[in-house]
């Protein structure tokens, strides 16, 4: 099949292929650089993606809160460290 490119770079993919691979108006998909080609690739929606983790056996939030708090410590602790010299800590 060939499609030209119109003025805005854009191009068709042909309904044949959107409906083997799932491609719906608003989809998202990717594309990559290939051997003189591209090629292109649906990706997952990230409203489809919402509460994968909800099941998880731990809280990503305070996961996520406590790894920036240990990394806000050690920020602090250097600034001190060049104010002061290594004697401070």
């Amino acid at each position: 099949m060939t499609h030209k490119v119109g003025p805005k770079g854009q191009v068709v993919i042909p309904k044949s292929i959107r409906d083997r691979l799932g491609i719906r108006p608003g989809d998202s998909v990717v594309f990559f650089e290939e051997q003189g080609g591209v090629r292109v690739e649906r990706t997952e929606d990230i409203r489809r993606l919402g509460g994968i983790l909800s099941d998880a056996p731990f809280d990503l939030t305070n996961e996520l809160e406590e790894d920036r708090r240990r990394d806000r410590e050690r920020e602090e602790r250097e600034i001190a460290e060049r104010r002061l010299g290594p004697e401070a800590s």
